[in-house]
C-alpha cells in the first residue's frame, strides 16, 4: 500500500496568494487548490475568513504585516494571545502528583478564574509542551557491543500440570541488545535468584557472546542494595559476572528510563509473542519455550519497519564481532551463605551437617552451594569440599576435620576392632569378636574391646593373647577377667585339665556292664 503524502503546512504567505489569485485573476477555487497544491477545503476556508473579515483586493497597508492579517483572520479561533491568562504549568505540574487531582478537574478551576481563557484541547497541548521542555529524554545510542538490557515482562502464561491440574504462572525473561535490538525470551517458574541467573546465562549463549555490561531491574533477588551509584549485588550474581567478565549495572527504583530498551523489547514480546499464545494451552516449560523459540526467530528476523533491516541482519552487520567471546564453560549456578561452625565441628547446610577442620569451631565460614559440591571458605581460602546429600539428613564427616581422639573413636567398627585384636593373636581375636556378638548391639561391646587392646601395650602381645586363652577356656569374656589374668600371672601357668567325672546313673544309660 503506497504510503500517503504529508499534506504541506498554510503559510500566511500563502493566504496572500490565495486571495490574489481569487479576487486579482478571477480563478476559481479549484483552479487556486490546483495552482498551489493545497486542498479546496483550504482555499475556500480561508476566503471565507476574508470576507467575515471585511478584507478586500488588494490589501490595505496596515495588513502588510504577517502578524497582524493573521490576528485579523483567527481572532476568533478561541486561542487567546499569551497574556496574564497563561496558566501556571509549574503549579499544574505539582498539583497533578497530589492524589486525586486530575488535568481535567485544574482545566476547570483555570476556566473558573479565566473565563475567556484557553479551552480544554488547548489547554492540554500547552501542559503537553511545558512538559517536554521540562522533562527533556536523553536519546541513549549504544555502542555496538556495549549493553545487554535484562527485566521481565509483566504478562504470565498459565502452565497446567498434566498430572495434578495445578496451573503456573510462567514468568517471561526478557534480554535484549542495546545496538542491534537482537531479542531473546525465555519462560521460567518464577523470579527467584536460579532462574534469574539461568535466565542471564541463556541470553548470553542465544547472543553468542559477551556484552561490556549488563543493566538490568534492581530485582530483589539479584540486587541486595539498589543504591545507584555504589549497588550491592548478591553474590551469586557477582560472581557470574565475573565468570562472564562483565559489569552489572542495576537501574534506579521506578526508573523505566534507565532500561528503555528492553522495556520497548517486553512491549514487543507481549504483543508479538504472548499475545499469538494466548489462546493455546501448555502442559510444561519446555513446551511453552519451544513456541516462544519459535516467535522470537520470527520476530528477529522480520524487517524493522523505520530500519529497512531485521534484528538479525543488523546483528552480524554491526554487534556479532563486537560481542566479547564466551567463557570455555557456561556458569554453574551456585548459592553462598554464611554460616557458624557448630561445636561438634560441622555447618549445616540444607538440614544437612558437613564437616569443617575443628580448629574453626564457632567461626564464621562461607559456603558455596551447587547442585553437586558443597564448599566452604574462611578467609577466602577453600577449607573444606563434600559431595552434597540428596537426602536432606544425617552428617558428612572427613576424619581429617576430627580432633586426634576423635578420629581413634570415628574408626570404631567391629571390623575394625577384630582386625586390630587379630594382629595381637588369635585368642584375642575370638574374644573381642564373641563381646560384640554376645550382646544385643555390637555397639555394647566396643569399650570393652577397646579395653582388651589398650592391655597390648602394658603386657605385650603373647601374655595378653595367652591371658584371652585362658578366659575362653573359663567362658570369662570380660575385659576384667582378662585383666585380673594379666594381673596375676595366671596366663603363664600351664592350664590344669579338669578331672573326669563319672557318668551320672539313669535308667536309659546302660553302662558298661550291658556290654559284658
Amino acid at each position: 500500500m503506497p504510503r500517503r503524502k504529508q499534506a504541506r503546512r498554510t503559510t500566511v504567505r500563502d493566504i496572500r496568494t490565495i486571495l490574489r489569485l481569487t479576487h486579482e485573476q478571477g480563478l476559481s477555487v479549484r483552479e487556486v487548490s490546483e495552482r498551489l497544491k493545497i486542498s479546496k477545503t483550504t482555499v475556500s476556508t480561508y476566503v471565507l475568513r476574508a470576507r467575515e473579515a471585511g478584507l478586500k483586493w488588494p490589501l490595505p497597508l496596515i495588513h502588510d504585516n504577517d502578524a497582524a492579517l493573521e490576528r485579523l483572520l483567527f481572532g476568533r479561533a478561541g486561542r487567546p494571545p499569551r497574556d496574564q491568562r497563561e496558566p501556571d504549568f509549574a503549579l499544574v505540574a505539582r498539583e497533578l502528583k497530589r492524589k486525586g487531582v486530575t488535568l481535567t478537574l485544574l482545566w476547570q478551576e483555570y476556566r473558573t478564574a479565566h473565563l475567556d481563557g484557553y479551552g480544554y484541547t488547548w489547554f492540554c497541548e500547552r501542559y503537553a509542551a511545558f512538559e517536554r521542555r521540562a522533562n527533556a529524554s536523553f536519546r541513549h545510542r549504544h555502542r555496538a557491543g556495549a549493553v545487554m538490557q535484562t527485566d521481565y515482562a509483566g504478562h504470565t502464561v498459565p502452565v497446567i500440570d498434566p498430572i495434578t491440574g495445578v496451573i503456573c504462572a510462567a514468568q517471561i525473561f526478557v534480554a535484549v541488545l542495546g545496538a542491534s535490538n537482537l531479542t531473546f525470551a525465555f519462560a521460567s517458574s518464577s523470579q527467584k535468584l536460579p532462574d534469574w541467573i539461568d535466565g542471564q546465562v541463556r541470553a548470553l549463549t542465544f547472543f553468542g557472546g559477551v556484552t561490556r555490561a549488563i543493566v538490568c531491574d534492581n530485582l530483589k533477588a539479584g540486587v541486595v542494595k539498589a543504591l545507584w551509584f555504589e549497588p550491592t549485588l548478591n553474590a551469586t550474581f557477582a560472581a557470574m559476572a565475573e565468570h562472564y567478565d562483565t559489569t552489572i549495572l542495576p537501574t534506579r527504583s521506578r526508573k523505566p528510563r534507565d532500561k528503555g530498551k528492553v522495556e520497548g523489547a517486553v512491549l514487543i514480546v507481549e504483543r508479538w509473542i504472548l499475545a499469538r499464545l494466548r489462546n493455546r494451552t501448555f502442559f510444561s516449560l519446555a513446551q511453552l519455550n519451544a513456541a516462544i523459540a519459535e516467535l522470537v526467530e520470527d520476530l528477529n528476523n522480520r524487517p524493522m519497519r523505520h530500519v529497512g533491516k531485521s534484528r538479525r541482519e543488523l546483528f552480524e552487520e554491526i554487534e556479532r564481532a563486537a560481542l566479547a567471546p564466551l567463557p570455555a564453560t557456561p556458569f554453574e549456578y551456585a548459592e553462598w551463605k554464611s554460616a557458624k561452625v557448630h561445636p561438634d565441628y560441622h555447618v549445616e547446610v540444607d538440614k544437612t551437617f558437613y564437616s569443617v577442620p575443628h580448629r574453626l569451631i564457632g567461626r564464621t565460614v562461607e559456603v558455596r552451594l551447587t547442585h553437586r559440591v558443597v564448599e566452604i571458605f574462611h578467609d577466602h581460602q577453600r577449607i573444606a569440599s563434600h559431595v552434597r546429600r540428596s537426602q536432606r539428613s544425617g552428617h558428612v564427616t572427613v576424619n581429617a576435620h576430627m580432633p586426634k581422639a576423635h578420629q581413634r573413636y570415628a574408626n570404631t567398627t567391629p571390623a575394625n576392632l577384630i582386625g586390630r585384636a587379630a594382629r595381637i593373636g588369635p585368642n584375642a581375636a575370638i574374644l573381642v569378636e564373641r563381646m560384640m556378638r554376645d550382646r544385643p548391639h555390637p555397639e555394647q561391646g566396643y569399650r570393652s574391646a577397646m579395653g582388651i587392646l589398650s592391655l597390648a601395650p602394658r603386657y605385650g602381645p603373647q601374655r595378653l593373647d595367652a591371658a584371652c586363652e585362658r578366659a575362653l577356656s573359663i567362658n570369662a569374656i570380660t575385659y576384667s577377667s582378662v585383666n585380673a589374668i594379666l594381673k596375676s600371672g595366671l596366663d603363664r601357668a600351664p592350664p590344669t585339665p579338669e578331672p573326669a567325672r563319672p557318668t551320672p546313673a539313669h535308667a536309659n544309660i546302660r553302662g558298661n556292664t550291658y556290654y559284658q
